[in-house]
């Protein structure tokens, strides 16, 4: 019923940025807290950043604290990971998802887009 679909990634060097969204079909998208993840072959899928579905709380791990920014438009049913300052280590494929529940299981998964950093 939800249907995401992650944009915006790319090739880049090392200090640029980018900014991916994820936008999605559906009637209750609003009612979901959005998350992104990203994972790279061979690796389990690891938590980036989320939003609650008001846009009045974020999280975001410890790697990427302080250079990605994660907003809503709840408007365009668009989720926004602005990335600042890449690494090469944030290479990677990454994936939006919608939980009904803020730490709960991820509901709905976006296809995946592609980020690399080049140094």
């Amino acid at each position: 019923q939800v249907q995401l679909v992650e944009s915006g990634g790319g090739l880049v060097q090392a200090g640029n940025s980018l900014r991916l969204s994820c936008a999605a079909s559906g009637r209750t998208f609003s009612s979901y807290a959005m998350g992104w993840f990203r994972q790279a072959p061979g690796k389990e899928r690891e938590f980036v950043a989320a939003i609650s579905r008001s846009g009045g709380y974020t999280e975001y791990a410890d790697s990427v604290k302080g250079r990605f920014t994660t907003s809503s438009d709840n408007a365009k049913n668009t989720v926004y990971l602005q990335m600042n300052s890449l690494k090469p280590e944030d290479t990677t494929v990454y994936y939006c998802g919608a939980a009904r529940r803020c730490n709960g299981p991820i509901d709905y998964w976006g296809q995946g887009t592609q980020v690399t950093v080049s140094s």
